[in-house]
């Protein structure tokens, strides 16, 4: 007999929240004209309209993102001097890093900090990312950030990862080549001093 008696009641609060929501659905639906204008949510009175529209037109309008949010990582590859600190202290390991030794000047960053290493691979898999920020803390040229893009949805997983290298694979060869080539002639003519101061 208890057990009816809780049915019963669970049901007519069932029954009476039905109709609050329809008693809502209602009063907006006979107010459309009284509706407020539609304004963008960059409008400094978007939020003080109490009554109207409660929705954004998405992608159109879109809520304003936080200055200090963490979202999609970006590497300004042109700052970058491949130091590998983003890829160690990344926790779930989406960032792989190859560096190439340069064997000529390859410039200086916009803080002045001179390059030394070309980036033949620089991956960020977004869809492995924890988006904890250790990667841009760690940054010493302040290359890699965290950009207000937060949606970046794709259908292939694989387009999740974003390639941010200044090389090609041609041409990463071709430095890898050249760095090589160099190591050998350092090597032989340490040999040849070496032959040189034993005689």
């Amino acid at each position: 007999m208890k057990e009816a008696v809780k049915y019963k009641s669970g049901f007519w609060d069932v029954i009476s929240s039905i109709l609050n929501g329809a008693k809502l659905t209602l009063h907006h639906f006979l107010n459309f004209r009284t509706r407020r204008t539609q304004e963008y949510v960059s409008d400094e009175n978007y939020f003080k309209q109490p009554d109207g529209l409660v929705t954004l037109k998405y992608p159109y309008e879109a809520l304003p993102v936080p200055d200090k949010g963490r979202y999609r990582l970006h590497n300004e590859i042109d700052d970058c001097i491949v130091c590998d600190l983003c890829a160690k202290i990344c926790p779930v390991n989406c960032i792989t890093i190859d560096s190439i030794k340069a064997t000529e000047d390859i410039g200086v960053t916009s803080d002045g900090t001179k390059k030394r290493l070309y980036a033949a691979t620089f991956d960020i898999d977004m869809a492995k990312c924890c988006y904890c920020g250790l990667c841009t803390t760690v940054c010493p040229t302040d290359c890699l950030t965290m950009t207000p893009v937060y949606d970046f949805s794709e259908v292939d997983i694989k387009n999740m990862i974003y390639h941010f290298t200044d090389l090609t694979p041609e041409q990463a060869k071709e430095k890898q080549l050249l760095y090589e080539k160099q190591q050998e002639e350092i090597a032989a003519a340490k040999a040849a001093a070496l032959a040189a101061r034993n005689k």
